[in-house]
């Protein structure tokens, strides 16, 4: 699991998480919801460890990974996968060499057999066939599911996604939704989707928690959270202006 306790980050004078203490359970899909700014991304950039906080402490098991030293910091980043809003694909790469990139920097497999395990993972994501193209030749979406593959080519035990349907038309987001969805059976480890779409929480959370003014405003299933007692929950939930 993935403990978070009293979690403060500051960005100059804005303070965008204010004391977050929460726990990302193992076989479980945990969905972030909340208003811009109000500390979502951040969160996946904490437990990456491309930022440090400022205050708290984010424990894996049973490790602080804020001790971590560089060796085991590496070490520990191997396990995750991380899907960013943008895709991030390089441009002038082709689609196996972005999905294999971490395995072209960080391991001592041939290209034979890196562009072999790119393919694979091509093939999870319904993308088979083009490992050859550029990312400029596929859509918003296929280049989504490119950013997936890359996400899962290390079999990560931890996989982050960032605003994964954003920007996505109701049927490419589906097909994205359900990729996280068959993505989290099939592998299973701890699957933290940060989102504002409604079709998103619903359709892949067990678990959702509302971020609100940088702490953690309720937690729940995304049933008993359309019931919250908070109304800021509710009004969230339902598309409405609080």
């Amino acid at each position: 699991m993935i403990r978070v306790s009293d979690l403060h980050k500051n960005f100059g004078r804005k303070a965008v998480l204010r004391g977050i203490d929460f726990t990302f359970n193992d076989g479980c899909t945990t969905v972030v919801i909340g208003p811009s700014g109000c500390g979502k991304s951040t969160i996946l950039r904490l437990i990456l460890q491309l930022i440090k906080p400022d205050k708290g402490e984010i424990w894996v098991d049973d490790t602080n990974i804020l001790k971590l030293n560089r060796h085991d910091l590496d070490v520990y980043r191997s396990q995750i996968g991380m899907m960013f809003q943008s895709a991030a694909l390089f441009d002038s790469l082709r689609v196996w060499e972005n999905v294999g990139f971490m395995l072209i920097e960080n391991s001592k497999r041939s290209r034979t057999e890196i562009k072999k395990i790119a393919e694979e993972k091509l093939e999870m994501v319904g993308l088979g066939g083009s490992a050859d193209l550029f990312p400029s030749e596929l859509s918003g979406g296929m280049q989504k599911r490119v950013g997936i593959a890359r996400a899962i080519a290390h079999n990560p035990r931890i996989l982050l996604y960032d605003e994964p349907t954003a920007g996505l038309d109701p049927v490419t987001s589906t097909v994205i939704e359900d990729l996280i969805n068959d993505l989290q059976k099939h592998i299973g480890g701890i699957s933290i989707v940060v989102t504002h779409q409604l079709s998103t929480i619903f359709r892949t959370a067990d678990v959702v928690t509302m971020f609100y003014e940088g702490r953690v405003l309720d937690t729940g299933t995304p049933e008993a959270m359309k019931n919250s007692d908070s109304e800021i929950v509710r009004n969230f939930l339902e598309g409405k202006v609080a």
